[in-house]
């Protein structure tokens, strides 16, 4: 039974799962926006949203966090001087997921996770 089991585990080991989120949340914060599977989405985005968090507090530790799950220095910079600002009045919510229907080749449901302005 997985009762109060948090997270999916999407038929990667540990180490590969890490390398998918990091790689989707430093995309999504270049970018604006990613598509990808409702499942990845859904984790990925409590991810990007506690990185916006840390880059909100703006402190050396915060920076250090996020260089850590973050896979490109110029990101993370991006994230403190550009987007941390920009949500600086926001409490939380600082994506969107939606649905653009199943991908042709599996059915999987595909979304789009974004920024909100």
């Amino acid at each position: 039974m997985r009762h109060r089991v948090a997270g999916r585990k999407l038929d990667r080991t540990k180490s590969h799962r890490k390398s998918l989120f990091r790689n989707l949340v430093t995309d999504l914060l270049d970018h604006g926006k990613i598509t990808t599977t409702r499942a990845k989405a859904d984790e990925a985005r409590s991810l990007a949203e506690k990185m916006i968090t840390l880059g909100k507090e703006g402190n050396l530790h915060a920076l250090r966090q996020v260089l850590d799950f973050v896979t490109d220095k110029k990101i993370a910079d991006k994230l403190f001087t550009d987007l941390a600002p920009k949500y600086a009045q926001r409490h939380g919510g600082y994506t969107r997921v939606t649905k653009l229907g199943p991908r042709l080749g599996d059915g999987a449901e595909m979304v789009r996770l974004e920024l909100v302005e």
